[in-house]
């Protein structure tokens, strides 16, 4: 066969999947006869997806590609809030499992062909009947258009039981929607060449199915005795990191704070020495979307004000006296000597960390709670009253000599930066359609 589509076949058929999902936004999405996880590697991008699975009888195949879905840095480094769980099964398609019921969508990408006629009734009566998903997709080959392959002879794929003309697959689909209560739209992916299309429809067929009475139909199945088993094997699990999991939030949210802190010590100190601090400035430009523009338009008025803030909290610590030992003392607000081995440091407060970083405010999501998530973190040291965090003086400790401060990294984890998982490239098995 010499290739006749562009793009490959496979990639419009996930693609039809891919824009579905953008317009219909399942949060619970299984992937039967997964494969080596290719269209599931796509949809693991699409966040309004929570759970998303796969199931396939050839549990090597899944085993060869399930990490290609798991979490990469930047999930580490920068979560958001939405929340995605990976479950990869081994499994016929044939056979019920209580743990795929009532999902939102089902899709089955060229894989009923390789089923058996007995098969294919298990199958309707497993996916409609049991699982009762709101939507189902379904492809499988239009055998009306195989004459337009030059050279094929037969089936399109050695493992093909069948191939469906558009009336055989109109007549299957009509059948199941009566039995189990859907509806359902016919379409498909790869066109025939001009002139060709209404006689030989498309290369792939697709049969679009919606649960009559949409999710309240669904829930309501769901309260009758129908029979939970489990006769699928899992293969892989995975959570990937969301600001719903309160240590990962705590994470970042320690993370944002120190960057802060360094960031507005630094200016505070340049201002000091009267040495002017562009790292500073630049990080007040480092906001999403229009507000960059806008803070590097105004960010010297913003390295003046914060500036000022900061000297102004930051008033109360003293230049330092010689005490009568020789040793150096600094005088407090209630005019007692203390140690300067107790303040030789620099206090940020919590209410200019607040106002200065949108991220940290979001968060931690008010002051109180800020200084509770900071107060028994052994990275963060806090002032005695729990105002202000308190920050070397120095501009570097003796033991990160010679690293740079502006290495700092504003969100994440440090133990993210060994972990990186590069994408597989996908295999096309169907190179010549």
């Amino acid at each position: 066969m010499e290739p006749m589509f562009s793009p490959p076949l496979h990639r419009q058929r996930h693609q039809f999947v891919i824009d579905f999902v953008k317009r219909y936004k399942p949060k619970k999405v299984v992937d039967l006869g997964c494969s080596e996880c290719s269209l599931l590697k796509k949809l693991k991008f699409h966040r309004e997806i929570e759970l998303l699975v796969g199931v396939d009888i050839n549990g090597a195949n899944v085993k060869k590609k399930m990490h290609g879905l798991a979490p990469i840095s930047t999930d580490y480094l920068q979560p958001s809030y939405d929340q995605l769980r990976v479950e990869l099964y081994q499994g016929s398609v044939t056979q019920k499992d209580a743990r795929l019921r009532g999902f939102d969508l089902v899709t089955s990408i060229e894989l009923i062909e390789h089923l058996t006629l007995a098969d294919v009734e298990c199958f309707s009566e497993v996916v409609f009947g049991y699982m009762t998903p709101g939507s189902v997709i379904i492809s499988t080959p239009n055998s009306e258009f195989n004459p337009l392959f030059p050279r094929l002879a037969g089936f399109r794929h050695s493992d093909h039981k069948f191939e469906w003309t558009r009336a055989e697959f109109k007549s299957w689909a009509l059948k199941v929607c009566l039995e189990y209560g859907y509806e359902v739209t016919f379409t498909g992916v790869g066109q025939a060449p001009p002139g060709q299309q209404e006689g030989v429809g498309f290369c792939s067929q697709i049969g679009v199915f919606h649960r009559r009475g949409g999710r309240e139909c669904c829930n309501m199945l769901f309260c009758d005795h129908t029979e939970n088993v489990f006769s699928y094997t899992l293969l892989y699990s995975i959570n990937y990191p969301s600001l719903h999991d309160n240590n990962i939030k705590r994470r970042v949210l320690v993370s944002e704070v120190l960057y802060w802190a360094e960031k507005l010590k630094r200016s505070w100190m340049a201002k000091k020495t009267g040495e002017r601090d562009d790292t500073f400035t630049l990080c007040q430009a480092e906001g999403e979307g229009e507000d960059c523009l806008r803070a590097l338009e105004r960010n010297m008025e913003m390295e003046e004000k914060q500036t000022a803030a900061c000297g102004a909290a930051m008033r109360n610590t003293v230049e330092p006296q010689d005490g009568e030992d020789g040793g150096l003392f600094w005088t407090n607000d209630r005019g007692e000597q203390e140690s300067s081995a107790l303040h030789r440091c620099v206090c940020v407060p919590l209410t200019l960390l607040w106002s200065s970083s949108q991220k940290v405010s979001a968060l931690s999501g008010s002051l109180s709670n800020l200084r509770h998530l900071l107060m028994d973190d052994p990275e963060v040291k806090l002032s005695p009253d729990g105002s202000a965090v308190l920050l070397n003086y120095q501009e570097q400790d003796h033991e990160n000599e010679g690293e740079d401060p502006d290495d700092l990294e504003d969100s994440g984890y440090a133990e993210a930066r060994q972990c990186s998982h590069t994408a597989e490239p996908e295999e096309d098995w169907e190179a010549n359609v």
